[in-house]
């Protein structure tokens, strides 16, 4: 079954330049971008997307972090996409990601791990509205 995910190439991503190399792993790995564009944050929407973890004792860092510079959402589109993108991602921490993830080839840390990406359906249907209206998504024919 085709599904969507998002995926945000956080701030940290983008400040080391690594936009690029990112994205040509993601479709490397098979995944379609059917929606793209560079935000900026501020700490008021950082805090309404990340609203889910508002009551853990890292929300405010998280907030901080992704209200501190350009990130990149993008809508991905894969049979499979939410498991195989989270795979490709590797664990928050990259000391504990898979060897060859992108965590673990350019994370720093666990707060500034480079990539978001949805963990459910719902998860993902919610994430991409955030970001995207049903008009920016382009249909792959």
């Amino acid at each position: 079954m085709i599904q969507r995910t998002l995926a945000i190439l956080k701030p940290d991503c983008v400040r080391k330049n690594l936009i690029g190399k990112v994205i040509k792993r993601i479709e490397a790995e098979g995944f379609k971008i059917i929606a793209l564009k560079m935000v900026k944050l501020n700490s008021k929407t950082a805090g309404e997307f990340y609203t889910v973890h508002k009551q853990r004792p890292f929300y405010y860092d998280l907030v901080s972090f992704m209200s501190s510079g350009n990130c990149v959402p993008m809508v991905l589109e894969k049979e499979n996409a939410i498991e195989d993108f989270r795979k490709v991602i590797g664990a928050t921490d990259p000391a504990k990601a898979d060897e060859g993830t992108i965590r673990k080839m350019y994370a720093d840390g666990k707060e500034q791990n480079i990539v978001h990406g949805s963990d459910a359906p719902e998860t993902a249907a919610y994430e991409i509205s955030f970001f995207f209206s049903t008009r920016e998504l382009v249909e792959n024919l």
